[in-house]
């Protein structure tokens, strides 16, 4: 037996996997009001980009690039306030849409590893409701 290189894209099926993996995540942000909030009220358009993004990222038709040029994804996401709260629903998400849909290994921990180091890259604001505990000083007497 030899090794065969491909890529996720096709590996996980194309256009339609990545179609029912848009579909689903997006369908878990409808039902989170917290993470629908900073969303756009016309959902579609993300679909799209998001769509087109994920499967050129993953191994696919360059589509995104040849409609919108390079992604810069920290750019677009800037007018959204991403605090680690969202950053974690937001890829609780994403997560769970990859095992609904039967995203099977190697392409699932692939996948994975890429969403977990996006989520966090997006951070633009810091959760002022909680404290970690370094922002509090012990004033002496």
């Amino acid at each position: 037996m030899h090794n065969q290189n491909i890529s996720v894209y096709n590996f996980v099926g194309g256009d339609e996997t990545f179609r029912k993996l848009v579909d689903t995540f997006y369908n878990k942000i409808e039902s989170d009001a917290a993470l629908r909030s900073i969303f756009p009220e016309d959902l579609e358009p993300g679909k799209k980009w998001q769509f087109l993004f994920l499967t050129q990222l993953f191994g696919g038709p360059q589509r995104y690039a040849q409609q919108r040029g390079h992604p810069r994804l920290r750019m677009r996401h800037a007018p959204y306030p991403i605090d680690q709260t969202m950053r974690d629903r937001w890829l609780q998400h994403m997560l769970e849409a990859i095992d609904e849909i039967g995203i099977a290994e190697p392409a699932r921990s692939i996948m994975i590893e890429y969403f977990e180091h996006a989520a966090t890259h997006m951070i633009n604001t810091h959760d002022t409701h909680k404290s970690s505990g370094t922002d509090i000083i012990e004033i002496p007497e």
